[in-house]
């Protein structure tokens, strides 16, 4: 398949800039850029989704599990390039994979193209199960996935770095510039009714899902990131350090080696994973029945123009639980793979 070599000029401008443009100051490295690895980051996500491909599967070590690495919000298949050639260079068989010229869509709708992506690789490698690492809100995507579309009987661990799963405020900005045209800006806002969909029910067993955060990290702090049975460490760089550090990788590295759901040589912050789930937070706004046509009425966006005062809780969510991007449900994709479609 012909890779698209369309990257928005925007991310070529970033890319170009000199350094100076990004401020000398430490404080400006650290927070905006993402640390010491701020410009490494913005440089990789200005490769756009040209990253070469796993086209023949005679190569991978026999033996070695399929790894998929997913990106977050805005970003590209190049942001997890250092990352990935990591992995690939110590034996891992990894993929990843083209979430379009910015991932700024639905966060179900990816979450189902992940789906059949996943089910590309176990038929193609014969393997059953497979890793995955996801950056920022690529970690939401793998867990809509495993919770929601039937992941969990193709996932053994999930590791997530930044990985707002409390939501983020920051998601705002991008409310307020991308409006209609970002369905994931509204799903990222704390206390959004994707949010609440996400935190229903408990990680399936069998998943282990852990959760590396950056201390540096305004865009997803560290607190954003702990969840109830998620396995979590903090790190000190920034949101783009996670997948550029080496140190980083070195405990990428070895959740995804360790047969133990808990790794003993990692310093997983105890009582971390015993997080209550989020509270639903009472929002202003609901999804109006036109807001977005071509999407079914659990992924449309808040519309402040129809506003109601309601609460969450009280919005049938287990029926949203079921639901699916463009209609599919959980049981019609159980269904497909019985049936040898992925």
């Amino acid at each position: 398949m012909k890779q698209s070599s369309s990257i928005p000029w925007l991310l070529r401008w970033i890319s170009a800039a000199p350094s100076r443009w990004l401020g000398r100051s430490s404080a400006v490295q650290q927070y905006i850029a993402g640390g010491t690895h701020g410009l490494s980051y913005l440089r990789h996500l200005a490769r756009g989704n040209r990253v070469r491909r796993q086209a023949s599967f005679e190569a991978i070590p026999e033996g070695q599990r399929p790894l998929l690495v997913i990106h977050g919000f805005m970003g590209t298949r190049g942001t997890m390039y250092p990352l990935e050639q990591r992995l690939a260079e110590d034996g891992f068989c990894v993929f990843s994979f083209n979430l379009g010229a910015i991932n700024i869509r639905d966060i179900r709708r990816s979450a189902f193209l992940i789906h059949r992506k996943v089910e590309r690789i176990l038929e193609q490698t014969g393997w059953r199960e497979l890793d995955i690492v996801a950056h920022s809100m690529g970690g939401l995507i793998g867990l809509y996935y495993i919770k929601k579309l039937g992941g969990h009987e193709r996932v053994r661990k999930l590791v997530t770095l930044g990985t707002p799963y409390r939501g983020t405020w920051i998601a705002l900005c991008g409310v307020a510039t991308l409006g209609l045209l970002s369905t994931s800006s509204w799903q990222l806002v704390p206390g959004s009714r994707f949010l609440g969909e996400l935190h229903d029910g408990p990680i399936p067993a069998g998943v282990h899902v852990y959760s590396i955060a950056a201390a540096r990290d305004w865009l997803c702090p560290p607190s954003a990131t702990r969840l109830q049975g998620v396995q979590s460490l903090t790190v000190p760089f920034g949101h783009g350090s996670l997948v550029v550090s080496a140190d980083v990788y070195q405990y990428v590295q070895r959740i995804l080696q360790s047969e133990a759901a808990v790794p003993e040589d990692i310093p997983f912050e105890a009582g971390a994973d015993q997080q209550p789930w989020p509270e639903r937070l009472e929002y202003d706004s609901v999804p109006s029945s036109d807001a977005s046509p071509d999407l079914p009425p659990a992924t449309q966006p808040l519309k402040r123009a129809r506003a109601k005062r309601v609460r969450a809780a009280n919005r049938g969510d287990a029926a949203l639980a079921e639901t699916s991007p463009r209609g599919v449900t959980s049981s019609a994709l159980s269904s497909r793979r019985g049936k040898g479609n992925g």
